[in-house]
């Protein structure tokens, strides 16, 4: 049995992740090599099962990626899954079912004039590219954000800017088959009005411990989507009274920040394991 852990260009052998899968997997005695996503020459259907990980290029050709989904025969998560969750449109069918994500304004024409900080980001994107945070008084700059992702023909969202990111950080809850497997803090990534910081300890991950709230709100955001997922990735952050609530929904190509939780790549690598 062989599975391939798909990744791009950049990373032939996979991420940190991909190297700790491969180690537990070959412990259950399943073979599993790193395969980037887009190479011609790769016959998908030799594998037994394909894992999306590391394709973390794929929001420059999203139609790319998605047609090559839909080519592969045994993908995980599958082809219906991904085409729905690259495209954060998707909190909008989160709101309708009732679980609370973070407010968003979908291609405003001009940036909040009553919001005191924001953050500007298309709907398809990854890594904070092309996303800044602003405060008021910086609306010029903030309006050339907003304009020149409309005027790509991108999707454009504002969000106001969750003050307590800056103390609390985001919590990530990472699940297996469903099932809650370990939590991570993600340190403040943006700085105001300049992206990502370059800060040594910007978007710095450690291990945390999920609350009861916080796993309430993901089993309500898993609840809504239906489809086999292996992995998921539930971003949590805390609104202006403290409750949390849903910055994303990763289904596609998360980072699972498996080094920061004991066993939780054997974990995953025996969900993996049981699919063969």
């Amino acid at each position: 049995m062989t599975v391939a852990l798909a990744t791009f260009a950049a990373f032939p052998e996979g991420s940190d992740d991909v190297v700790a899968l491969r180690a537990a997997l070959a412990g259950l005695g399943v073979a599993a090599v790193p395969a980037i996503w887009d190479d011609p020459d790769i016959d998908w259907a030799a594998f037994d099962l394909v894992v999306v990980r590391s394709t973390w290029d794929y929001t420059d050709r999203r139609a790319e990626f998605l047609a090559w989904a839909d080519g592969v025969p045994r993908l995980l998560n599958d082809a219906a899954v991904l085409r729905w969750n690259t495209d954060k449109r998707y909190l909008r069918d989160l709101a309708g079912a009732g679980v609370p994500v973070v407010p968003t304004l979908w291609d405003p024409p001009d940036p909040p004039a009553d919001w005191p900080e924001y953050v500007i980001k298309p709907a398809v994107s990854s890594g904070s590219r092309d996303t800044a945070r602003w405060r008021a008084g910086e609306e010029d700059r903030a309006r050339e954000h907003l304009r020149a992702l409309l005027s790509a023909g991108r999707t454009a969202m504002v969000q106001p800017y969750l003050s307590a990111i800056d103390t609390a950080g985001e919590t990530a809850l990472l699940f297996c088959d469903r099932e809650f497997s370990h939590a991570a803090r993600k340190a403040p990534i943006l700085a105001a009005g300049t992206g990502v910081l370059d800060a040594p300890n910007g978007g710095q991950i450690t291990a945390a411990s999920a609350t009861p709230e916080q796993l309430a709100v993901a089993h309500r955001a898993l609840e809504a989507v239906s489809g086999d997922l292996l992995y998921a990735r539930v971003d949590l952050v805390p609104d202006p009274d403290g409750s949390p609530v849903l910055m994303e929904l990763e289904l596609t190509e998360p980072a699972l920040f498996l080094e920061h939780a004991p066993g939780s790549a054997a974990r995953f690598a025996e969900a993996i394991a049981e699919r063969l």
